[in-house]
């Protein structure tokens, strides 16, 4: 019997041949937000490695929603006809094309990290951040302007557009990112969200913008085609965004028709106590996945196969998803399905080699 690491999976009309999962990883190598050679070669080779999903990078929904200036986009549809050879390739190797969506909020117009990532004046080519309130990340961000009501409306448009252009690029999974401190988990804790309208204060007024853009996404999002969402279950902070308030979250958006949690943790402020070690974060999608009866994946430090696997036979998660790993091996699948005794999924091209 197949290890379950390794046996397929089935999430509305898509068929997964293994449940490595690709993590999205920011690679700071657009220019206007455009794909290039860089990325067909970065998720083409993961998909030549043999993971069963394949995940774009954080792709803003607009030009301000970038980290950097140097972060891919998905407001014009040049960006969705490069896309597109991008997904055709992931596809004819046998893996699904899948895309996060998210808007930096507070923690955006930065320089790329190799630089240091400072962040950048609208003088230095930055430009006007936004948030739930004016609250700075840290000292050493600028501080953002709170958004309106007619902005929030706008956004959750550029969601929409954004979700409608995905599936024109020929993305087949779609999740949207409500984690690390970006602007829908920015919405979500009361650490960065101090608010006095109905986006603010109680846990329903701060998960009001963040549903709101999932039911237009919903919307837009084929009902057949899985959509996923990332959330951080914890601040690792006090008073901050936390397990319970995670677990009401995911019921929410079970019931708007979210198919998997793509459970990580931290991110919305600087003074975090995270006890990092490896599948640090593997109890809160287990927990999740034990009360809301919501599909999870578990993601952070998943390096050994065996382990990965384990996560699996015991129920904890649904999928994995590698990130650094995977960076450091894009072929990890390969090498992982021959360390547990199943036959890789190996390209023709690379047989002789296996």
């Amino acid at each position: 019997m197949k290890n379950l690491l390794f046996r397929p999976l089935t999430i509305k009309d898509i068929t997964f041949r293994n449940r490595v999962f690709v993590s999205p990883m920011c690679q700071y190598s657009a220019v206007e937000g455009l794909p290039n050679d860089w990325h067909l070669v970065h998720l083409g080779s993961r998909a030549v490695g043999g993971a069963g999903l394949v995940m774009a990078e954080a792709t803003a929904i607009n030009p301000v929603g970038r980290i950097s200036y140097a972060d891919l986009g998905l407001w014009n549809d040049l960006q969705l006809k490069e896309f597109k050879r991008i997904t055709q390739f992931i596809k004819s190797q046998g893996a699904v094309p899948a895309i996060q969506l998210a808007h930096a909020g507070r923690k955006s117009s930065t320089d790329v990290t190799w630089k240091g990532g400072n962040i950048l004046t609208i003088d230095q080519g930055g430009w006007d951040v936004i948030a739930p309130s004016a609250i700075a990340y840290s000292d050493r961000y600028l501080t953002p302007r709170a958004l309106n009501h007619k902005e929030i409306k706008s956004l959750i448009l550029d969601f929409a557009h954004a979700t409608t252009r995905s599936l024109a690029a020929g993305f087949e999974v779609l999740e949207i990112h409500m984690a690390h401190g970006y602007l829908l988990h920015e919405f979500l804790s009361p650490l960065s969200n101090q608010r006095t309208d109905e986006y603010g204060g109680s846990l329903e007024n701060r998960m009001r913008f963040p549903l709101e853009v999932m039911q237009a996404v919903r919307a837009a999002w084929p009902i057949n085609l899985p959509l996923f969402v990332r959330i951080s279950a914890t601040d690792w902070s006090p008073g901050g965004w936390d397990i319970e308030e995670s677990v009401t979250l995911t019921q929410k958006l079970k019931d708007i028709g979210v198919d998997l949690i793509d459970v990580s943790s931290g991110g919305n402020v600087p003074a975090q106590n995270i006890p990092v070690g490896p599948h640090y974060q593997v109890p809160f999608a287990q927990e999740i996945k034990e009360r809301t009866k919501m599909m999870t994946g578990a993601v952070g430090l998943i390096t050994d196969p065996h382990k990965a696997n384990g996560i699996l036979e015991k129920n904890e998660a649904d999928v994995v998803f590698l990130a650094r790993e995977l960076l450091r091996d894009p072929y990890w699948p390969l090498h992982a399905a021959k360390s547990l005794g199943e036959v890789p999924p190996v390209p023709n091209q690379y047989l002789r080699a296996f």
